[in-house]
């Protein structure tokens, strides 16, 4: 769950109140001597800034972007190249919104809605792809279901134990204190439109009311603290009720052991159990908006006068719902990778993870046949603040740091802010298991019902990388996976700066030492490269 700092802070303020009282030959990479010495931007940025900031160059708008918006200017102009599949192992995609729907792919060997499998690739009906999850949309997460499996000769089982205590005591506290803190603000709106008699109160009006009712003055008080942190009191208790219902879900779902949210027929412990699911793709409610946003991030078509701007402009979505709201399982994820492959995708991009992982060398069995027929997989690095080659997650494509392949990619997240707060609070990293960083916080992008909406995560900067390996695949296709992604991780950025490590100021490390290419993934730089290789 991602709450804004702006409603952090709100929310801080309030609970001391409520509880306590062209040809590339001639066009040069990005000199990299200049690249430490970049000017700090100290301006706000411009909504369309906001928008469009993963796509900036850092040598030319201090704002470490990936130089989306100067490969296209400078290398790829009207270049179309070679059209390239990607499969996004997501939530459900809304295959229909208006930024997408003509980058969506089609299995042309299928005859829609016909109940046979026409192409005998074990999918009936699979059009845009497949739903692995059928009408799955709860789901426990992967510790709580290794305890409900009663395994205790599972290595981890006791650590799966303490986990939950921890995180069900963590998050019942959380919503103890959020209903507190939601009934407070309700409490104080209420009483702020029965003194100024109507709902659409300005902070001038609230700041003019005189009053000797404590309980008034009160929710003035109130009013102001979120005002100070650029909310109005109507976007508070909007994102207040979003986190408790985020809140709720966790508790209700996510870690209840008495949850049943798999509603296949399948069993989940026999990989050879194929062909349960369905083709329909789509979000099973407008809030199942992930796949969606991760899909606009890499193909939103480009330059059509609507929101967003993909990263590749010649690619064909492959939809594959896999993850729930909840951990996914990791017969699905295999299989959907196998579905990718066997498909013709040649990028898969993979925005989900999780620290346990019972059936991982299915998925990592799954990612070598991906690298040995020539596919990109793409991987976000995780959301919580670790350092990964001490703390699991999974996927993984290596055992003991010995990699099984080399076509896996694993993707940290960057803000706007370039300096010492350049890192994304929540990021994971590690030295041998993350291999680039990408934009990931507060991006733009694509979701469901031809909306359009801010979110952030790795799962953000996953995609943006994918983008990359998609455009250099689509304009050097032949390019192997593993020059791909050895141009991708050699021709970013490399930072020596000092950054601000998980969000804690007193975590300080070299940017260096964040990744295995110590660098920021650069669009322009890498189809530069690619050039070379061809």
């Amino acid at each position: 769950m991602n709450l804004s700092k702006k409603l952090i802070g709100s929310l801080m303020l309030m609970a001391t109140i409520v509880l306590g009282c062209g040809s590339t030959a001639d066009i040069l990479s990005t000199p990299i001597e200049n690249i430490d010495t970049s000017p700090l931007k100290v301006t706000e940025l411009t909504e369309s800034e906001k928008k469009n900031w993963g796509h900036l160059d850092l040598e030319r708008d201090t704002i470490p972007g990936m130089a989306v918006d100067r490969a296209y200017a400078e290398i790829i102009k009207n270049k179309k190249g070679q059209k390239v599949i990607v499969a996004v192992i997501d939530s459900g995609i809304d295959i229909d919104h208006e930024d997408l729907d003509g980058v969506i792919w089609t299995n042309k060997d299928e005859v829609p809605n016909n109940g046979k499998d026409d192409d005998k690739n074990g999918y009936i009906d699979d059009i845009h792809g497949w739903n692995f999850l059928g009408d799955t949309y709860n789901e426990q997460l992967e510790f709580v279901r290794l305890i409900v499996s009663g395994d205790t000769s599972n290595p981890r089982f006791e650590e799966a134990k303490k986990q939950y205590e921890e995180d069900y005591q963590l998050w019942t506290n959380r919503k103890m204190q959020y209903d507190q803190i939601a009934q407070a603000v309700k409490n104080a709106d209420e009483a702020l439109v029965k003194v100024l008699g109507k709902k659409d109160y300005t902070i001038e009006e609230v700041n003019a009311i005189k009053s000797e009712d404590q309980n008034v003055m009160q929710a003035v008080q109130i009013a102001n603290n979120i005002n100070a942190n650029g909310l109005t009191m109507q976007d508070a208790k909007k994102e207040i009720d979003g986190a408790l219902v985020s809140i709720n879900e966790r508790l209700n779902y996510n870690l209840n052991k008495d949850f049943k949210g798999r509603k296949l027929n399948d069993n989940i412990n026999d990989l050879s159990d194929t062909g349960y699911g369905n083709g329909n793709v789509k979000p099973m409610v407008k809030d199942e908006s992930h796949g969606t946003h991760v899909a606009g991030i890499i193909a939103a078509e480009r330059n059509n006068g609507l929101g967003a701007n993909g990263v590749a402009n010649n690619v064909e979505i492959m939809a594959l719902r896999v993850v729930p709201n909840g951990d996914e399982y990791d017969k699905d994820v295999a299989l959907a990778i196998r579905y990718a492959v066997d498909n013709g995708a040649k990028v898969i991009n993979g925005s989900f993870g999780k620290s346990f992982s019972p059936h991982s060398d299915w998925v990592r069995d799954a990612i070598k046949y991906a690298g040995d027929n020539d596919v990109v997989f793409v991987h976000a690095a995780g959301n919580d603040s670790n350092n990964v080659d001490v703390e699991p997650n999974f996927p993984d494509d290596n055992v003991n740091f010995v990699e099984v392949s080399d076509n896996y990619i694993r993707v940290g997240s960057l803000t706007q802010n370039y300096g010492s707060k350049m890192v994304s609070g929540f990021s994971n990293y590690g030295k041998k298991n993350v291999d680039v960083f990408a934009p990931g916080s507060s991006v733009y992008s694509t979701t469901p019902e031809n909306e359009y909406d801010f979110k952030g995560g790795t799962s953000m900067a996953a995609p943006g990388v994918a983008g990359i390996a998609a455009l250099v695949r689509s304009q050097y296709p032949n390019l192997s996976a593993s020059q791909v992604k050895q141009v991708i991780l050699d021709s970013g950025l490399p930072l020596t700066t000092k950054v601000v490590v998980g969000g804690d100021a007193s975590n300080v490390k070299a940017f260096s030492e964040l990744s295995k290419s110590g660098k920021i993934a650069n669009a322009y730089n890498a189809l530069i490269m690619a050039s070379k290789l061809k």
